[in-house]
């Protein structure tokens, strides 16, 4: 019933008059009385409950945060601090999740044992919060695409993402970043060996090609103690850690990443790739691996060769090499195809043959011209087994390391750090190659989305609300009908989900509509 009109707008009836009143005695704000009368079916505007206030002679409050009032912008509760859900807790559970998506990745966790991964690598635990739940705090961060650790407090209130930390709220970002500062070295590397040798024995990794590359995670600080390094992106050296990155070439999943690199040593970083995987692989290194000519020294490379590792790389051109090739005859050219479909010129020409390089010796070395540039690219080799063609093709697929960068830059957030503590860089750049994997498997499982990258099967499955209701050994979630919902209907993740570990063993039920 609309209040009746005077001269200046809608008189006030005194039964609200007295309401006003006894709010205000309560210490609730002018804008809280304002929303309660509406839900009282009593409208009234801010400004008229001001003027009688005002009247009244009741003084502004003093500007409050709504912590202090007690209230958060959904009127939940306010916890004092995060802890370790208990069994007990979660029988019979119910809340809201504002990016439930991310349950959908909750199986894949638990398939790939991350867990006792942690475990296994000994990673620190608090008084009240466990080393998993600290991870997995950071985990949900990750596979939201948050650029820094403070934007866990965006979700401080969310229910459904503190379940899915084992919490009953996910931590503040000081206890967060703190904790990434408690990590060392040697426990990283364990939780990072454990991992790769789990998706090894998962047969993730099926190509018989290695992409390497670097990449210099910027520093943007007045004070640092990094080193500068080149930066493709911004074409000049800047401050920053440099970062190994290693892919494998058919699933385009990192598979090691080491950022804590000196000038001094970024030669001979390749040599510890090698080391790593021997350590995951076994003995015999079967695969080729593909870098730029900037990677690594020729000493390095007559390194690789002594201890039989194949390699391709690039060989950088200099005024001689160039003189060179318009000395070679038309006869010793040779057209080959190269069977890529996203290749513009697949008819380049190629000359092949021995060369000898002072720093090396004798090796393969391929001259392609015809390729849609100016000068001709120089591959080295010492692969002499494999067609022209192969080798060509096999290098033409590192762009999808370049790619794999650019994703784990512009979704992942690894260059969005306000800290050059380079323990925190490790461990960052360590959950970017753990979600990068686990959007790979979880786009497995979505038909047409199979080679869909983590930021496009983000916005189409993971970035949704849910509903979450815990029911005896069952966990429901309750996801709204979306125009792809027919596709994660269909893929069926609850069918194989093993039951959660961390969550009292229970069983996850999806439901859409």
């Amino acid at each position: 019933m609309t209040a009746p009109r005077g001269p200046k707008g809608p008189r006030i009836d005194p039964e609200t008059h007295d309401r006003i009143i006894a709010y205000r005695k309560q210490g609730i704000s002018t804008y809280q009385i304002a929303e309660i009368l509406e839900t009282l079916g009593s409208p009234t505007s801010v400004s008229a409950i001001s003027k009688i206030l005002q009247d009244e002679g009741f003084p502004k409050l003093p500007r409050r945060t709504q912590l202090k009032i007690g209230l958060t912008k959904d009127n939940t509760i306010v916890p004092q601090y995060s802890s370790t859900l208990k069994a007990s807790q979660i029988d019979d559970w119910e809340g809201d999740c504002a990016v439930g998506g991310i349950f959908l990745l909750a199986p894949l966790i638990e398939h790939f044992a991350i867990p006792q991964l942690v475990k296994t690598a000994r990673l620190p635990s608090s008084g009240r919060i466990s080393a998993l739940n600290y991870v997995f705090s950071m985990l949900a961060l990750k596979l939201m695409g948050k650029e820094r650790l403070s934007q866990i407090n965006d979700y401080n209130f969310d229910p459904g993402l503190g379940l899915f930390a084992g919490l009953n709220y996910l931590p503040k970002c000081t206890a967060i970043s703190t904790y990434s500062h408690r990590l060392s070295s040697h426990q990283i590397h364990a939780f990072m060996k454990g991992f790769v040798k789990r998706q090894t024995a998962l047969k993730t990794y099926g190509s018989d090609s290695i992409n390497l590359d670097f990449h210099t995670i910027q520093h943007y600080g007045d004070e640092s103690i990094l080193e500068e390094h080149w930066s493709g992106s911004r074409s000049k050296r800047v401050k920053g850690a440099l970062t190994l990155i290693a892919q494998d070439c058919d699933s385009k999943c990192q598979i090691y990443v080491d950022p804590d690199i000196l000038k001094s040593e970024a030669d001979d970083q390749i040599l510890e790739f090698v080391k790593f995987w021997r350590s995951i692989r076994g003995s015999h290194f079967r695969q080729t691996l593909v870098f730029d000519s900037k990677l690594t020294t020729y000493k390095n490379l007559k390194a690789l060769d002594a201890d039989g590792v194949k390699f391709i790389t690039l060989r950088r051109r200099g005024k001689n090499l160039l003189k060179d090739v318009d000395l070679i005859a038309t006869d010793q050219w040779k057209r080959v195809t190269i069977d890529s479909a996203r290749r513009k010129f697949k008819n380049p020409m190629v000359y092949d043959a021995k060369t000898h390089i002072e720093e090396y010796g004798e090796i393969r070395q391929l001259i392609m011209k015809g390729n849609g540039r100016e000068e001709p690219a120089f591959f080295i080799t010492n692969d002499d087994a494999a067609s022209t063609s192969d080798i060509i093709l096999r290098y033409s697929k590192r762009w999808r390391i370049e790619n794999s960068i650019q994703e784990a830059v512009s979704f992942f957030n690894i260059n969005s750090l306000s800290s050059p503590i380079l323990i925190k860089i490790h461990f960052d750049t360590l959950l970017t190659m753990i979600v990068d994997t686990l959007y790979f498997h979880l786009a497995q499982h979505l038909r047409g989305f199979e080679s869909c990258n983590a930021e496009r099967i983000f916005r189409h499955f993971v970035d949704m609300p849910a509903k979450i209701k815990i029911k005896g050994d069952e966990i429901f979630v309750y996801y709204p009908l979306r125009a792809h919902s027919p596709v994660l209907r269909s893929a069926g993740l609850e069918k194989w989900a093993p039951p959660i570990s961390w969550l009292d063993n229970k069983k996850l039920r999806f439901s859409w509509g």
